[in-house]
């Protein structure tokens, strides 16, 4: 099955910014909830997001989609 590119460079950004930064928090305090942040780290490095497939919602412009 052929996973379409549905994340925009933006959106890639910031999820992989955010996902460290739960992921951060989560060694600092010494919790397991920090594994959440591999949710959006993942989805960013892969530029495709299952629950926006679902949503049909795609931030993925089409000049990046033909590129990539």
């Amino acid at each position: 099955m052929k996973m379409n590119k549905n994340v925009g460079e933006i959106d890639k950004l910031l999820r992989m910014v955010v996902g460290l930064i739960i992921m951060a928090l989560g060694i600092i305090n010494g919790s397991l909830l920090g594994l959440i942040g591999l949710i959006p780290l993942l989805t960013g490095v892969i530029s495709w997001c299952p629950l926006y497939l679902a949503l049909k919602i795609s931030t993925c412009s089409i000049e990046e989609y033909k590129v990539k």
